[in-house]
């Protein structure tokens, strides 16, 4: 059985022409002020479809998809060179962590200790703090089979890193499919009670012309509700029914349909920047749609996560302009550590996180 095995893969990979095999291509993309050199995997599918990974905050740097009519385009805010990257403060495309979203007050208390961690969201501690996942450099290792090309990204960040408890070992997973697929897998272990909470913050723009907002996308969420938050963004545990409300994404909707509404959770967060609580038990599931009718393209996101923070660039500036990305950040849900009644974010040393989103990009 195991020569008949081989015999038949070798077969496979003979009768595909090399250009339509998965690959992934490695190159350089800059040098930190330490010396440290940081490269740029591409993981190419058998469609053509692209996705460009930094080993520099693991960051998605670059997804090319195609429209209707075939024409391959990026649809990720994103910058071309390193030092942008090193300065931003908007955490475009970066892998999130030790805890995705604000931890009210930069602080929690964790078997009877406090532990005080950065502010760096007026009082809260905001997406790890100053200097989280998306500074720091992962080591990267690359693989590719029939059907897709991977690229796995490790990093030890050290007990106390940040304010947070725990050598913790975290994994993460890209892998791009031939059925155009971005799955993220994360896993993560540690020596020490801690928290972890990790998530990807792409901002997608699915016409690929970044002048634009993305006020014109249509959005779906399987979420009945929302987490009401207050002036800091930390919410109150309360669960607000989105019927009849700006949130109610339950059909495709346009994101600008609403979002300018006389309604104080979105004054609060200038926006859409709210975490909606997704119908499911914790199966990977689809959750959320975002369709742009003029190009055809079409995103999909799964998810094993209870939560989805929706951010539509309410702040952003500089090279890009208020709403010109959206993300669609997969997560437990902001301030658990600090709120029983929340799913628990603690992972424990006998244990390990897990957690997946796929991508899933195709055309009406």
């Amino acid at each position: 059985m195991g020569v008949f095995s081989t015999f038949l893969n070798d077969s496979i990979m003979n009768s595909i022409p090399l250009k339509l095999l998965p690959k992934v291509q490695k190159e350089i993309f800059g040098t930190l002020s330490s010396g440290v050199e940081v490269f740029t995997y591409t993981l190419i599918n058998s469609n053509g479809y692209k996705v460009s990974i930094l080993n520099y905050g693991a960051i998605i740097q670059n997804i090319e998809v195609s429209d209707s009519v075939g024409n391959f385009e990026n649809i990720v805010l994103n910058y071309d060179n390193l030092e942008a990257y090193t300065k931003d403060t908007s955490f475009i495309g970066a892998t999130i962590g030790r805890y995705a979203n604000r931890i009210n007050n930069a602080k929690f208390t964790l078997d009877g200790y406090l532990y005080k961690l950065n502010p760096n969201d007026g009082t809260n501690s905001l997406h790890g703090g100053l200097e989280g996942f998306n500074k720091v450099v992962w080591t990267a290792n690359t693989s590719v089979k029939n059907s897709s090309a991977s690229v796995s990204l490790s990093y030890h960040s050290p007990d106390m890193e940040n304010g947070f408890p725990g050598n913790l070992f975290t994994t993460i997973y890209y892998t791009l499919t031939n059925s155009n697929s971005l799955e993220i897998y994360y896993t993560a272990t540690t020596d020490k009670k801690t928290i972890i909470n990790l998530t990807n913050h792409s901002y997608f723009n699915l016409s690929g012309n970044f002048k634009k907002t993305v006020l014109d996308h249509y959005l779906k969420i399987e979420s009945d509700y929302i987490l009401e938050v207050n002036s800091k963004l930390i919410p109150t545990t309360k669960l607000d029914n989105v019927s009849s409300t700006p949130f109610d994404f339950r059909q495709l909707k346009l994101i600008g349909q609403h979002i300018t509404s006389d309604d104080n959770q979105l004054r609060l967060g200038s926006g859409y920047d709210h975490c909606w609580v997704l119908n499911g038990e914790g199966d990977l599931q689809s959750v959320c749609k975002i369709v742009h009718k003029d190009t055809g393209r079409l995103l999909e996101v799964f998810t094993t996560e209870p939560g989805i923070q929706i951010y539509t660039g309410n702040h952003l500036e500089g090279i890009y302009n208020k709403h010109s990305g959206v993300c669609l950040e997969t997560q437990h849900f902001p301030n658990s550590p600090n709120e029983p009644k929340f799913p628990t974010v603690i992972l424990n040393p006998e244990d390990t996180y897990r957690s997946t989103t796929i991508f899933k990009f195709s055309n009406q």
